[in-house]
């Protein structure tokens, strides 16, 4: 197998679940910056010029980030990091999905009609009229989560999980990118800080 990778926060998720399993692969940089992820050859293996991206041994793609985490969750041996029990598994896939349409897409997408305007606008349709009630919506969803952190370690429970490392690669990016993890929410803040701390967060 092996991994296209590149820059920004969904290869970053592969990267931290890899770490965190153990898994090591192959790996070959697409940049990003200079649009090589639009063109031949990157768009013959992935037509929406997306990343990351796995391809298998078969020469079959598998894109988008949550689908990749569970092909290697379900191929490669090591601590699982979607559950050990259906209750388990459903309750990191139900925290996966919270966090990729309540704070990872319109936190991706404010950025991308702001401050990353210059680099997207000729690439995909952008609205920036929209991009601070964008961002507004990804803070509300986190204030929101205060509230749920405050009896329990990690979004799905008291095991660190896919759905953290989701949540956490995005805010981290947040953090460079002008929307900064709010301070004043002490558990969400507390959880950002955990799972930071982790090796597998710098991989």
């Amino acid at each position: 197998m092996k991994l296209y990778n590149s820059m920004g926060p969904n290869p970053q998720i592969v990267r931290t679940y890899m770490a965190e399993r153990g898994i090591t692969l192959p790996k070959e940089e697409v940049d990003l910056m200079a649009g090589a992820n639009r063109q031949p050859p990157y768009l013959d293996i992935n037509p929406a010029g997306q990343l990351p991206a796995l391809v298998l041994d078969d020469g079959s793609v598998v894109t988008e980030v949550t689908a990749i985490c569970e092909y290697l969750e379900e191929t490669q041996p090591g601590p699982s990091m979607l559950g050990a029990t259906p209750e388990a598994r459903a309750q990191v896939r139900r925290w996966t999905r919270w966090a990729d349409l309540n704070v990872c897409e319109p936190l991706g997408n404010g950025f991308r009609f702001s401050e990353g305007l210059p680099v997207f606008k000729d690439r995909m349709r952008c609205l920036p009229e929209a991009a601070d009630g964008l961002k507004a919506c990804a803070q509300d969803k986190l204030s929101w989560l205060d509230g749920q952190l405050s009896d329990r370690d990690y979004l799905a429970g008291s095991e660190f999980s896919l759905a953290d490392i989701v949540l956490s690669a995005w805010m981290a990016f947040g953090e460079q990118v002008g929307q900064p993890v709010n301070r004043s929410l002490p558990h969400v803040s507390a959880w950002f800080d955990r799972c930071m701390a982790r090796q597998s967060a710098r991989a």
